[in-house]
């Protein structure tokens, strides 16, 4: 008796849509027959049976074109239409023909979130590839049970070690996380010399012109392609990396690539308040990858154009090892009194921190190598406020932070409001699965140094974390104060960091309107003048935005304050939100002054604000700019 070929839908993967209302499946299929998503909310699928008004997305695909995957072909839909903080089920293939059924989440399309981001599973390159698949599993599967409500798993590339080999894919899919959380691809380059990658996955907002693909003459057999995407606040732009200023066939992919991230920016980085940059080749890399010749070319005109642009942040792979950069502008360090490691980065226009990911299957890592000034010219030697670490190790001058341990690592992204909170995880200790440990590829892991000196980590403990702030340019809507001064004895300024001013979630009052309160950044007024003249400081707001949305400042109201006692200050006067009655502070008002003759010395003036807005106001993140300016007599 002939044994039984199952025909179910195999490679199943859910991936990033173009917004936070669309998911993408794609997946194998060993039936060149029309293929589909059958989609419903988890609520109305009983015992199984989806409901007879379930929805239905067609998938497109082809033949599948390698010769490992020869007899099968590839399908993926689109799914649109997601509504928030619903949980979905789903199944893929065709009548009588089905996928079993799988689940995601969806959550609330406004506000903070927190995103996964994974270097290099590499499968197989440890040599065992169920090893590294076990390890790639087991670093899902914790990241996710601490991280349950992340919203995105995003990928430094380097899924696989070889393209086309399609039992490395098997591993690197078997999780079923995979199916549960969208995972938003990068091509490395152990992903880019077949048809494989594209196979697996479809992306959105896709250019896949012959100028992204490594060599422009073999888009017929290798994978290639820029995209981009907006999930939240966030604009990611993902790029292969793999096409380069001197890519074989001339493609000029570094000059496309920066055609693509200026195009996509320009067209839609008002949309976001962050812009995240993901491709492969980590070019301030600290360890094996260092002074490669091609990331020395990457390092020429990326990090210019990315500070003119106003990226925020740049997530890479390719060294198996884990560094953050310092604050980098143009191509340099940014500013001189950063220290390394610091734990707040307030950046200014056009700084960008760079972050390289560890091993996230534990398939291979990279010990940190030395600054090598003797190469590529000099640009990448060492930091000249580094001393040697304990291992005798000095970083790379644009690297605030490098490390290698050995053990598996996952780095995770807070998006909250204007700040991004980065952390660098340990996803192991000593014991669990870690091919490259275990084959002894590498000798030491975690409980011992390279120095020979005992360490004990444990699975969940941070490896780094910083929280950047960053500059807000052109298309933000940062609540902010531009800072008027006038020279001589007369000045004020904003204490402290200016940081975001957070009214925090408003309030429903019975639906007829929201309320919401904070403070300003207080601020400090100093005159010396001899005169002794009047001064006041004066303020107003515009109106509060959230992309095409939007609602009247009149409806922020404000109680000035004298914090600090000095320079003959009194609080100007309270103005209520323009809901109740009048301009609120759409109109300038008077924060804080001094009559003539008032005492000489220094005041910090301070105010509670109210924010009362009707309840017809649609749900957003809005913000608005507080100008002040002063008048001194």
């Amino acid at each position: 008796m002939a044994e039984e070929v199952s025909t179910a839908p195999t490679a199943i993967v859910l991936g990033v849509g173009a917004n936070e209302s669309q998911r993408i499946l794609s997946w194998y299929t060993s039936e060149d027959t029309s293929q589909l998503v059958q989609l419903a909310p988890s609520a109305s699928v009983i015992n199984g049976q989806f409901p007879g008004n379930a929805t239905s997305f067609a998938a497109s695909g082809n033949a599948n074109t390698t010769t490992e995957s020869a007899g099968t072909h590839n399908r993926h839909a689109v799914i649109t239409g997601l509504q928030e903080n619903v949980e979905y089920t789903y199944r893929v293939g065709s009548d009588n023909n089905w996928s079993p059924a799988y689940t995601f989440r969806t959550q609330s399309f406004e506000g903070d979130y927190d995103f996964l981001f994974f270097g290099d599973p590499q499968i197989g390159s440890s040599g065992d590839e169920v090893a590294d698949g076990l390890g790639w599993s087991e670093t899902l599967d914790y990241a996710l049970s601490v991280n349950p409500d992340a919203e995105l798993l995003v990928s430094g590339g380097d899924q696989v070690e070889k393209a086309n080999i399609e039992t490395q894919w098997d591993q690197f899919l078997a999780n079923d996380n995979l199916r549960q959380y969208p995972w938003a691809a990068t091509i490395g380059n152990h992903d880019v010399g077949g048809r494989a990658y594209d196979q697996h996955f479809y992306t959105p907002n896709t250019d896949r012109a012959p100028k992204y693909y490594k060599d422009a003459d073999k888009t017929a057999t290798t994978s290639g392609g820029d995209y981009w995407y907006i999930y939240k606040d966030v604009l990611f732009i993902d790029l292969n990396s793999n096409s380069y200023a001197s890519s074989a066939a001339g493609s000029g992919g570094d000059e496309a690539h920066l055609g693509f991230v200026t195009d996509v920016i320009n067209n839609h980085g008002y949309q976001a308040k962050h812009t995240v940059l993901v491709y492969h080749h980590a070019i301030y890399s600290p360890a094996d990858h260092a002074n490669d010749t091609d990331n020395a070319i990457r390092r020429v005109d990326f990090p210019t154009a990315f500070s003119e642009l106003g990226v925020d942040l740049v997530l890479q792979g390719h060294d198996h090892s884990y560094s953050r950069s310092y604050e980098i502008k143009n191509g340099e360090k940014a500013n001189p009194d950063e220290q390394a490691g610091d734990a707040d980065i307030f950046t200014g226009v056009g700084g960008v921190i760079y972050v390289t990911g560890n091993s996230a299957s534990g398939s291979k890592y990279y010990g940190l190598t030395e600054p090598d000034s003797s190469k590529n010219g000099g640009d990448f030697g060492a930091d000249p406020t580094a001393t040697p670490d304990s291992n005798g190790h000095t970083r790379h001058w644009a690297n605030s932070v490098e490390n290698q341990e050995n053990v598996r690592t996952y780095v995770k992204v807070a998006v909250k409001g204007d700040s991004l909170t980065v952390q660098n995880i340990r996803a192991s200790a000593t014991g669990d699965v870690n091919p490259a440990f275990d084959r002894g590829n590498v000798k030491w892991q975690g409980t011992v140094s390279q120095n020979g000196q005992s360490q004990t980590l444990a699975k969940g403990t941070i490896v780094d974390e910083f929280t950047v702030y960053p500059n807000n340019g052109e298309g933000s809507q940062t609540i902010q104060v531009s800072v008027n001064e006038t020279p001589g004895e007369f000045g004020w300024t904003i204490n402290g960091t200016n940081r975001l001013v957070d009214l925090g979630t408003a309030e429903d009052h019975n639906a007829e309107y929201y309320l919401a309160s904070g403070q300003i950044n207080p601020i400090t007024v100093t005159d010396t003048r001899r005169p002794k003249s009047p001064w006041s400081l004066s303020s107003k707001v515009g109106d509060f935005t959230d992309g095409d949305k939007s609602f009247s400042g009149k409806y922020l109201g404000w109680a000035p304050n004298v914090q600090e006692a000095g320079a003959g200050a009194t609080a100007g006067n309270a103005v209520a939100s323009g809901y109740d009655s009048g301009s609120g502070l759409s109109s300038s008002r008077v924060l804080g002054a001094a009559a003539q003759g008032h005492d000489i010395g220094q005041a910090v003036l301070g105010a509670d604000l109210n924010l009362k807005i009707p309840g017809t106001v649609s749900s957003g993140s809005y913000r608005t700019t507080l100008t002040i300016t002063s008048l001194a007599q």
